[in-house]
């Protein structure tokens, strides 16, 4: 008899991403992405999209480096950050309790194998729009921007790690994260995940680094409304001398349209149209995909560029093309 599946966490709620850089990213972010700065704590910037409901799905914390210094996810309840809590606890994923930040209280941390540090929280700040950001609809976070790309929320993120069945092992096992695509070698071997705790068909994908080197960050995506605004990013990010790796195209597996770019500290940001597939089925079963159909490239025939595979944050001592000395 299979196990009641575990529904303990809401969602993805934010990133910290780190960077050397951190007022040329600040600059990106707001007048680029068309983010709002929600606050300010030590060397973190907290931004949101317009239709966030949290104060914040971005900490911009400088750093030597670039790269993800957390994601935060949202449990359900306080019960269920508890539930959460008790079945990590004793495992070498456990590192303990914080006390939050400005923007979210106390949260439980811990690593996934990889070495990805994970924030589980559920007290939160309700975004409060002050007056000259306040929509004319009140089921709406905030005014429309009017700036930059517009991005509209938080939508997913993704990591490199080293072996990626144990990484789905600990989100399936610890944090009730349900598997909806994959890559499978011909040797057996998991290259690639996207997993959900939402119907969204995923809220963060893992791809198996090149370099062989755990915990690296491979790019934050920010949604907006259509394919028709993936486009308009394109050219914004002309305009602005900002370089696009790849794209505007469409993957093959979860048929996402997107758009790569890279912001100034390094990370890799992506563009992505929101809402492209839903996941209503409660037993849904993964798609698998094989070698030789990756191998065909993207939805249209566009072979994946090379960088996509080993470009990660923090780049890799004397690996060429592996972070932000190649761009």
């Amino acid at each position: 008899m299979q196990n009641e599946p575990i529904t303990d966490i809401a969602h993805l709620g934010h990133l910290e991403l780190l960077t050397p850089k951190p007022e040329e990213s600040l600059r990106f972010f707001i007048d680029i992405m068309g983010m709002t700065e929600s606050g300010r704590e030590g060397d973190s910037v907290y931004l949101r999209a317009w239709d966030d409901y949290e104060r914040h799905t971005l900490k911009l914390t400088a750093a030597k480096e670039p790269g993800m210094g957390h994601m935060g996810l949202r449990a359900r309840s306080q019960k269920a950050l508890e539930r959460r809590v008790e079945a990590l606890k004793g495992t070498e994923f456990a590192i303990g309790w914080n006390d939050g930040d400005m923007c979210h209280g106390p949260a439980f941390v811990c690593q996934d194998p990889d070495g990805h540090r994970i924030e589980l929280y559920y007290e939160t700040q309700w975004y409060q729009a002050p007056a000259n950001l306040r929509p004319a609809l009140k089921n709406q976070a905030q005014r429309f921007p009017a700036r930059g790309c517009n991005v509209r929320r938080l939508d997913h993120w993704n990591g490199l790690a080293v072996d990626i069945k144990a990484n789905r092992e600990f989100f399936e096992n610890y944090l009730g994260f349900r598997l909806t695509e994959q890559i499978v070698l011909d040797t057996g071997v998991e290259a690639a995940m996207w997993m959900t705790c939402t119907n969204k068909s995923y809220d963060f994908a893992y791809t198996r680094d090149a370099t062989g080197t755990k915990g690296r960050f491979h790019h934050v995506t920010y949604a907006v409304n259509s394919r028709e605004e993936v486009l308009l990013a394109a050219d914004i990010f002309l305009e602005n001398g900002v370089k696009i790796e790849t794209g505007p195209h469409k993957h093959a597996i979860q048929q996402t349209f997107f758009l790569y770019v890279y912001e100034p500290g390094g990370n890799r940001v992506e563009i992505a149209n929101a809402g492209a597939r839903l996941i209503l089925a409660p037993d849904w079963k993964p798609i698998r995909w094989t070698e030789a159909e990756r191998k065909k490239g993207q939805a249209w025939g566009l072979k994946t560029i090379e960088s996509f595979h080993i470009y990660g944050t923090p780049a890799v001592p004397g690996v060429p093309g592996s972070g932000p000395e190649s761009t």
